[in-house]
């Protein structure tokens, strides 16, 4: 006789606490069963098999683990495609059903879709729960019922939508004795899935009241430690609650909490306008700009070497720590797609295999954005002037010096363009494309 479940599948929501499908699972009728699929269709497009994300995730399910054992259960933890793994615990288990969180993201409604109807095939149900946002797809909308394509109108609807019951948590723990007994079953190694560990430290968990109350003026600053939160990696693999720190914000400091509404904002953007996921410009006029591509400055971009050293810091810091600063995010994008004509899309692919906190509507969103193609982006006349950029916000030049040190040095490359030269060619060549 099979085992009697319900499970709770834990996608981009890795914590045992204020989990709304989690929450949901444990209220219902059945023991639950707690899994997590390392999906093969994502891993195996990894090349880099140090992939400091696969090791994160990893970590995140170990301390689950360790939770769940001492409670008498433990995490089913399959690496492989989402639908044979669930072909087998359906031939292990009686399933009724099926609990996760909301994504997104093109492909994870894909493979949603596929669960779905394998499990309707074998009389069991999904069932889908908001959770990684506060408001998502048409929860917050203009009068019309119609998506804002603006940030600060929608943030303005956004904070007089939002009352406690929005930031109210899940109470999970009081259900933890619904869990399904059963002894530990064994985590999948990084090394048995093709991936190994990197020593370097992860972004700590515990997000201190100071920082917040401080960031509105500290977070230009990328050689400030603690000027920003770097809790990126934790809202994108959710073992931090959106709601505790939206909560947090709100009591703290409104720029933080602004920052967490363009989160929203952007999985909103995602969700009614799926084509920006799948490589499209959110204007279709920006389709017509002709980029230059050149292969030899996108190389030279990336490896940190364009003769601009606060463009180079930014790069360096990210190949190396899978971590960059917001505020040089945004100059490294412009660089790239204003100074040297490259396809924001080029940018977005190497931000994506290198972001540890890399989530799609967020960095397509920051792309787009940079490249003036985006819904309330950047106007394409603006043109970030490195220079500029550095005395504002590098003026000691002490980010400079940790990643680029030898800038003053004669091994130092020449600047990969001149900036009145490249800005007058990107205007000249955007406006030749979006000409009436």
């Amino acid at each position: 006789m099979k085992p009697r479940v319900n499970i709770i599948w834990f996608r981009r929501d890795l914590r045992l606490t204020d989990n709304a499908a989690l929450y949901h699972a444990l209220k219902s009728d059945q023991p639950v069963l707690p899994i997590f699929i390392f999906d093969r269709n994502i891993l195996d497009q990894l090349d880099d098999k140090a992939d400091r994300r696969v090791e994160f995730i990893h970590a995140a399910l170990e301390e689950m683990q360790t939770r769940l054992v001492k409670l008498g259960s433990s995490l089913e933890v399959q690496y492989g495609f989402p639908g044979s793994v669930y072909k087998d615990l359906l031939a292990k288990y009686q399933i009724e059903k099926v609990f996760t969180n909301h994504d997104y993201e093109p492909y994870a409604l894909q493979r949603e879709a596929t669960i779905e109807k394998l499990l309707k095939d074998n009389g069991a149900s999904l069932h889908t729960f908001k959770d990684q946002v506060i408001f998502e797809k048409d929860e917050v909308t203009k009068d019309d019922g119609k998506p804002y394509t603006i940030f600060t109108p929608y943030s303005r609807k956004w904070k007089t939508k939002l009352t406690e019951f929005y930031l109210k948590p899940f109470p999970v723990e009081k259900y933890f004795g619904n869990f399904f007994k059963h002894s530990a079953i064994k985590i999948p190694s990084l090394e048995s899935m093709g991936f190994q560990k990197v020593d370097l430290p992860f972004p700590s968990i515990q997000l201190q009241d100071a920082i917040i109350k401080k960031y509105t003026e500290n977070r230009n600053f990328p050689a400030l430690e603690n000027g920003t939160s770097k809790m990126g990696v934790h809202l994108r693999f959710g073992t931090v609650s959106i709601r505790e720190l939206a909560k947090r914000a709100l009591a703290l400091n409104e720029t933080y909490l602004n920052e967490l509404i363009w989160r929203d904002f952007y999985h909103m953007i995602l969700w009614h306008f799926p084509q920006v996921g799948k490589g499209s410009s959110f204007k279709p006029a920006y389709e017509m700009i002709e980029w230059r591509n050149n292969e030899k400055e996108f190389q030279q971009w990336c490896d940190g070497m364009t003769g601009y050293p606060i463009v180079d810091a930014g790069m360096r810091e990210l190949n190396a720590t899978g971590f960059m600063h917001n505020r040089v995010r945004m100059i490294t994008a412009s660089f790239l797609t204003k100074h040297l004509l490259i396809d924001w899309r080029w940018g977005e692919a190497y931000f994506a295999q290198k972001l540890l906190d890399f989530d799609l509507a967020a960095n397509n969103g920051g792309w787009q954005w940079a490249s003036s193609s985006g819904c309330d982006a950047a106007p394409y006349f603006r043109v970030f002037n490195p220079a500029l950029q550095t005395e504002k916000f590098d003026k000691d030049l002490k980010y400079i010096k940790k990643w680029v040190p030898e800038f003053q040095e004669f091994s130092y490359p020449k600047p990969i363009v001149q900036h009145e030269l490249a800005r007058k060619r990107v205007l000249e060549t955007y406006a030749k494309a979006l000409k009436p």
